[in-house]
């Protein structure tokens, strides 16, 4: 293209430099795949009514017996020299999911191996836990304010009116799977009838009591949502008598729909839930509700369909009735919400060029205040005193929790991998900006390997991100092929570019994608990796691998036969190879329909083929490494294996790598491990010296 040729890079070229320093550089050492699977990772955390004890969740994977790990720890906020503690009394019981109740216990979920799910209760002085409710599909819970109640959730068969009811379905003869309408199969699992579901119970010193009545008996849908809401999808009114939940409500059109609505349901289950969004045909999620009891606040999209619209907190006065958006005029899309203690703040987190960061939001004019720097911010808790428990990570930073006091200062609470990641050297990060498709701004990224050495220059890792409406800025990854310090600590120089329909740029620049996604984004690529080359001169331009997931897999394909001959060669897990069978074959048909024209396919067929891989076969020629799980259900092994077999019969080098147990991405440390060398291994045969001048002899 000869769009793709250099541009200048914009004058602004902005370094953060090393995110930790090596002590002694005699010491040092790279950061490999083993190292990134072994780190704990920072689970639910949960702050104490009177302040004084915060406790998180810590886990890791256990690559002898493949288990995850799970503890609490605790850290005494009121003193300054305090250190972070292992409750060592509760390993034994696999903990998850911390939340303190108004007594000031500590009720957690119990997940044993070979165990009947449980929530337990422990006194932070005591050592011994105490058995509050024990349940077969138990999954979550949240202790009403007073104490008195647990609202929990399970899976259960649709209209179930009792936990204690675990219904069943009739004996078949033979193993099939028999469906009537979609969906059959959501993410990594096909559906079998059971639906998560919330229940009510009493409790009594401690103890749940009662059958626990169901709280939204009459629809059929899951609270929280599959597969990866958890308890922002419910929240209780500050005087315990009112419970709020969202809900996509699940029919034959589910696959094609977006529209969740906020519920209100009585605590005593007298009375039916009460849709108070059923006017917007979009997505309402994340209730939560003021602690005055004045306001419910939520998270709200406008376009039916869209599940990547931009979000706007609206506000609904509980007295009157009436509801207002609150963040209209903010160009960006918030994904978590808090209230502040004195209920005239919201906190929320949001993309923000290639930063995730926190927001504060005045409730009476909806005026917005960035309040951290760069890195990715996820909001964990608030204490009583106003300040916020955060969990902060970034590219060359695994997660951490820190505190933000109500002056702004931030200060670490933890240091959880320090051990594990001494002597590490760290990857120096760049941001760039550059003219991209459309004359508009686009943002990259690039990261010069640590310990190279100056005048030397580094072979290009090329990773292209997901979505397409996501982002891969300032972010620490613990799996996937997305944590770009590995590739760097490989000896890579990595380049990743935010191209158009990337989140944190305005919504306008995410909705360019729609209907273009083969274009506009591929430009931006083309643009951005000349650019890079040119600014920064540790890039080896000549020998290039580009790797990409989900979408980023999509645009591998794309790439081979749109532009096939500027790498050595190519990464491609979990991509699109013929969109026709891709449509027909997704679990979730809104978002592929939206970015089409929010069109089916035989309705639209022209929309589909304009972008589709398959119709370059022909050109394709670029060695190329397919990897994909047999579980993913989002995009379906059939097209992996169709692209290999487009790449075999065109006698192109290449090679599949199928993870029978995985789905859209890997979650099992020794896959994420096995991921890595396997594609560590294909880029460095590929981008080697003499590789390089044999690239011209590949299949034409």
């Amino acid at each position: 293209m000869k769009r793709a040729r250099m541009q200048k890079v914009k004058a602004a070229v902005f370094a953060f430099g090393l995110m930790l320093a090596v002590a002694n550089p005699i010491l040092a050492r790279s950061l490999t795949q083993s190292d990134l699977v072994d780190l704990a990772q920072i689970g639910a955390a949960t702050v104490s009514s009177d302040g004084k004890w915060l406790v998180w969740e810590e886990s890791s994977e256990d690559l002898q017996t493949k288990r995850t790990q799970h503890s609490l720890w605790r850290l005494d906020l009121a003193k300054r020299d305090s250190r972070p503690e292992r409750i060592t009394s509760l390993d034994d019981a696999a903990p998850t999911a911390p939340e303190f109740g108004v007594d000031g216990a500590l009720y957690f979920l119990s997940e044993r191996p070979s165990a009947t799910p449980a929530i337990l209760r422990i006194s932070m002085g005591d050592t011994r836990p105490t058995a509050v409710l024990t349940s077969d599909g138990l999954a979550g819970f949240r202790i009403s304010p007073q104490g008195d109640a647990v609202l929990v959730w399970a899976d259960r068969p649709p209209h179930t009116p009792f936990l204690d009811d675990k219904g069943g379905a009739p004996h078949a003869i033979g193993s099939a799977r028999i469906f009537d309408h979609l969906p059959i199969r959501h993410w990594n699992q096909w559906e079998d009838g059971q639906r998560s579901q919330l229940f009510l119970m009493r409790l009594r010193n401690g103890q749940a009591s009662g059958r626990g009545c169901a709280v939204a008996p009459a629809l059929v849908g899951d609270v929280p949502s599959k597969p990866n809401g958890g308890k922002e999808d419910t929240t209780w009114g500050p005087d315990g008598k009112t419970i709020y939940f969202s809900l996509r409500v699940a029919d034959r059109i589910e696959p094609l729909s977006t529209n969740s609505d906020i519920f209100a349901r009585s605590a005593d289950c007298s009375d039916s839930p009460l849709d108070l969004t059923a006017a917007n045909a979009a997505a309402d999620e994340m209730p939560t509700v003021s602690p005055d009891g004045r306001w419910l606040a939520w998270l709200a999209t406008s376009r039916p369909g869209y599940a990547d619209d931009r979000r706007v907190v609206w506000l609904r006065d509980l007295a009157t009735g009436m509801t207002h958006p609150l963040t209209q005029g903010w160009d960006r899309s918030p994904d978590a919400i808090v209230w502040s203690p004195d209920s005239r703040t919201l906190y929320v987190t949001a993309n923000d060029t290639l930063d995730h960061p926190a927001f504060s939001v005045d409730i009476e004019g909806g005026t917005v205040r960035r309040l951290t720097a760069t890195g990715h911010i996820t909001l964990m808790a608030v204490a009583p005193d106003g300040s916020l428990v955060l969990k902060k990570d970034g590219l060359a930073e695994p997660p951490d929790l820190w505190r933000r006091e109500a002056s702004g200062k931030l200060e670490r609470l933890t240091n959880v991998n320090a051990a594990k990641l001494a002597g590490i050297d760290w990857p120096q990060v760049f941001r760039f900006q550059f003219v991209g498709a459309n004359g508009d701004e686009v943002w990259g990224l690039a990261l010069r390997p640590p310990g190279l050495a100056r005048g030397k220059q580094a072979p290009v890792a090329l990773v292209v991100h997901g979505g397409p409406q996501s982002t891969l800025g300032d972010i620490w990854y613990a799996r996937w092929p997305l944590n770009l310090a590995l590739y760097a600590e490989h000896g890579y120089g990595v380049v990743s570019i935010d191209f158009h329909g990337s989140t944190g740029h305005g919504q306008a620049f995410t909705d360019a994608v729609n209907r273009h996604w083969g274009d506009l984004p591929l430009a931006d690529i083309q643009l951005g990796l000349a650019a890079a080359i040119e600014r920064f001169d540790f890039l080896d331009g000549d020998r290039a691998c580009a790797v990409g997931a989900s979408y980023g897999g999509y645009m591998m394909n794309w790439i081979e036969g749109h532009w096939p001959d500027r790498f050595q060669c190519i990464v491609q897990h979990d991509g699109i190879f013929d969109e026709r069978g891709m449509t027909y074959e997704t679990d979730e048909l809104a978002q592929d329909h939206w970015d089409f024209g929010n069109k089916p396919y035989y309705a639209a067929p022209t929309e589909y083929e304009r972008w589709n891989p398959v119709n370059a076969v022909a050109h394709w020629r670029t060695p190329q490494l397919v990897i994909t799980g047999e579980k993913d259900f989002r995009s379906p092994s059939g097209q992996a294996v169709a692209a290999f077999t487009a790449l075999q019969e065109r006698n192109i080098p290449s090679r599949l790598i199928v993870f029978p147990d995985e789905g859209h991405y890997e979650v099992k440390a020794a896959d994420t491990i096995q991921w890595y060398d396997e594609v560590f291994k294909w880029m460095d045969k590929w981008t080697s010296s003499a590789a390089s001048a044999k690239r011209s002899q590949v299949a034409r």
